[in-house]
This record gives C-alpha cells, structure tokens and sequence, in this order.
C-alpha cells in the first residue's frame, strides 16, 4: 500500500525582468516554501520559459502569480509583454489557475508601513520574509539599473498581495 501523497497549496509569483526573473513559492502568507532569481544572457524567453517550467512541474502550484503587464500605462520592454503572455498559456498548460495584479493593489498592499516606492515595498517585505534581509540590494542612484534581485522582491510583492487580496474576498463573503 502505497503512503498517501500530501499535496501543499503553493502559489507561485514571478517577476519577468531585463535579466530574467525572480520567483517565489508561498505555502501560506506568511510561509515562503522556496525563492530563487534567474538570469539569462541570451535567448531569455526561452530560457525563463523553461525555468517557469521546470517550476511548475516541481511545485506543482494551485496558482501562478504576474503583475498586470499589457497596460499602456506600463513601459514594459515588448519582450517582457511577451514573455509573460507565453507564461501565461504554460500555466494553463500546467493547470495553474493565473491571477494578475497591478502596481496599485501592490502599493495599496503595503501603505500601511509607509511604503510607496518599490524600493520601499522590497525593505517592508524582508520584514515579513525571513532570510530575506540580506537579499535587499542597496539603494538605486539615477545612473544605476535596477539590480537583478529586485525581481525577487517584486514576485514576494505579488505573493503577498495575493495572499491579502484573497482574504479581503474570503471576509467579504462571509459578510454576506
């Protein structure tokens, strides 16, 4: 007789960057399962294709988590529109149900501890991640690109307000 098979609910962020892309696993709100930051020098999208793959046959998640990134609002690279497009069907693929979140339900996530910038919103998540503290990359001069690990921050960003914008529904539902 086989030993029964515990299936955890993870949900899965991932932040497409210039350089690649950051990823998270939650089992919980406040339970990271796993973290990493992927870089690709040549033929990204297909090398961060296969990554977001590889993941989601590992984690196997109920849910795969992207900021909203077809707006004309956004300068996001056509690259990264793109990309996030084919995460998108992969997903399907895999049977993870998507959602998409937008910088201002990110930023509303977080104005309670003051937080308006990104940069702002890395620092309050290392104090809600554990081990993340020494991950925050220092501060972004004018002339500076973003740093690769701010795409981990992002993707715990969207985890995060994820996990808040659930239990909002959840108590409203149960108001009814």
């Amino acid at each position: 007789m086989k030993p029964p098979v515990f299936k955890r609910d993870i949900v899965l962020a991932v932040h497409p960057s210039a350089t690649g892309m950051g990823w998270t696993a939650f089992e919980g709100p406040l339970s990271v399962y796993d973290w990493g930051v992927f870089t690709a020098k040549i033929d990204k999208n297909a090398k961060c294709l296969a990554k977001l793959d590889k993941l989601l046959r590992r984690f196997e998640p109920q849910a795969l988590i992207l900021e909203v990134f077809d707006t004309r609002s956004l300068k996001r690279a056509c690259r990264v529109r793109r990309l996030c497009r084919e995460m998108i069907e992969l997903a399907a693929l895999r049977g993870a149900h998507v959602e998409l979140y937008g910088r201002d339900e990110i930023a509303a996530g977080f104005s309670h501890v003051g937080a308006a910038t990104r940069r702002d919103i890395a620092a309050a998540v290392t104090s809600v991640v554990e081990g993340f503290e020494h991950r925050l990359p220092p501060p972004r001069r004018a002339w500076m690109s973003e740093d690769p690990r701010m795409a981990l921050f992002n993707a715990a960003a969207l985890a995060l307000t994820h996990y808040r914008l659930q239990s909002d529904l959840a108590l409203r539902d149960k108001r009814r």
